[in-house]
């Protein structure tokens, strides 16, 4: 996209990106001009979207309960396990999270004094919010479709155990919403001409109805019995997902049971809404349920220090997290870079690697290739058969391609002497299986 001057249409490796509203695409590239192509750079708005995310909880939570639940809200979701791993990677959740979380705390503002917060009831304020409000939701779809929309769904289950006459006329239903797809068709409409209307098919059509009612790429139960069985899921993965805070999660269950005012229902109603929308639909991944984490560290913040036997828990826990996350960070992630395959085999050939190169692979199509890769050959990455691999390495010009190392061996006669080899064993995360590599590489005439 940078190299396009085309900020609209995603794409990646040369080809078109449907997979996702263009958002997390942006910040890549505004990172990428400040720290090169590289995957800190890749990674880094996830970080910086995972960090606002806890301003904002630090903010909200010390608006209805002081600074104590402000600092904790903050802590915990900032220390919970699936928090550490998606602030971390180069994926768009993290901003769906913010922007969620951000829409949120708009809505809580505008109905505060019917929850039992002091309220800013003076007009201008509320305007203030209610342009927050759909800013935020236009955002949210920006960054990962119709589910940043979940916090209109919210703010109308609020309507349950709010009463009073205001609370439309509060949000401005039908000029916010307007509002709100104004920014979503800016880039929407120009992104659905341009692809004649593919960009809706398989981004919309693929990616969000055909996800709810089909398993997509395994993820998901395929029969009704495993459907009906796998309903719970998020309701037990939230115990690995929310750790080490998920230990209390029962004993909150319990308090929120008997005592619970407005606020907490609020943060209840949006919490729920997430589980049971990502229960219901068929394809399942741990992490589909992170937008309703701010609001899960908010309710525990804010009962926290009133359950039982937990005087010592929460420094103990953010304790303890916070070392080991340290801990994986600085030394177990960096062990573990050693067997990805793309990792090694960049490190091993980088000496040869020239900018006008051609690069391929076969059965080895992993982003992190052209991640790291394409820091110094900035060819394109293409997929082949086994059967065209000769071909593609007899063009002219410098090239590599990445194959099995049984496909290198049989081919190993046939390479002139000048041509080299760099091999890598290690580790495929994404399929779950040893992997086994070896990178075959012409250099200049």
């Amino acid at each position: 996209m940078r190299e396009r001057g085309d900020y609209v249409v995603p794409y990646f490796n040369n080809k078109y990106r449907f997979d996702k509203p263009p958002l997390i695409y942006w910040t890549q590239i505004a990172s990428y001009r400040v720290f090169g192509e590289n995957d800190f750079a890749a990674r880094l708005p996830s970080a910086v979207a995972a960090a606002l995310t806890a301003l904002v909880l630090f903010a909200w939570g010390r608006r209805f309960g002081g600074e104590r639940i402000g600092w904790w809200a903050a802590i915990i979701f900032t220390l919970c396990l699936q928090t550490f791993i998606h602030a971390r990677a180069s994926v768009a959740d993290m901003w769906l999270v913010f922007f969620v979380t951000a829409a949120h705390w708009a809505g809580f503002e505008l109905i505060a004094d019917s929850l039992g917060s002091p309220a800013p009831l003076n007009e201008r304020r509320l305007k203030y919010w209610r342009l927050a409000f759909y800013f935020a939701l236009g955002l949210a779809f920006l960054a990962k479709g119709p589910l940043g929309w979940i916090p209109l769904l919210t703010v109308a289950s609020a309507k349950l155990f709010v009463r009073g006459g205001t609370f439309y006329r509060r949000f401005w239903f039908v000029t916010g919403i307007l509002g709100m797809l104004a920014i979503v068709c800016a880039w929407g409409i120009p992104a659905l001409v341009r692809t004649n209307g593919e960009f809706f098919r398989v981004g919309i059509g693929r990616h969000v109805v055909e996800r709810s009612f089909n398993v997509i790429e395994g993820h998901g139960a395929n029969s009704l019995n495993t459907y009906l069985a796998s309903l719970p899921f998020y309701f037990v993965t939230v115990f690995l997902s929310f750790f080490p805070w998920s230990i209390k999660l029962p004993a909150l269950t319990k308090h929120l049971w008997r005592n619970r005012d407005a606020i907490d229902k609020y943060l209840i109603s949006g919490t729920l809404i997430v589980f049971v929308i990502m229960s219901l639909v068929k394809t399942k991944l741990p992490h589909y349920t992170l937008p309703a984490f701010p609001l899960l560290s908010l309710l525990l913040a804010r009962h926290l220090f009133t359950l039982p036997g937990v005087s010592r828990f929460p420094v103990r826990a953010a304790t303890a997290a916070a070392a080991i996350s340290l801990a994986v960070a600085l030394f177990v992630f960096p062990l573990l870079a050693k067997t990805f395959p793309s990792a090694e085999l960049y490190k091993l050939s980088r000496d040869d690697l020239l900018a006008d190169m051609e690069f391929a692979n076969v059965d080895y199509a992993e982003p992190s290739v052209v991640w790291y890769f394409r820091s110094r050959a900035h060819g394109f990455f293409r997929g082949l058969n086994p059967d065209m691999v000769e071909q593609f390495m007899n063009a002219p010009g410098p090239r590599f391609v990445i194959v099995p190392t049984p496909l290198a061996q049989a081919l190993s006669a046939k390479l002139p002497p000048t041509w080299k080899t760099y091999r890598a064993q290690g580790f495929t995360i994404v399929k779950g299986r040893p992997t086994d590599l070896t990178l075959i590489l012409k250099p200049t005439p």
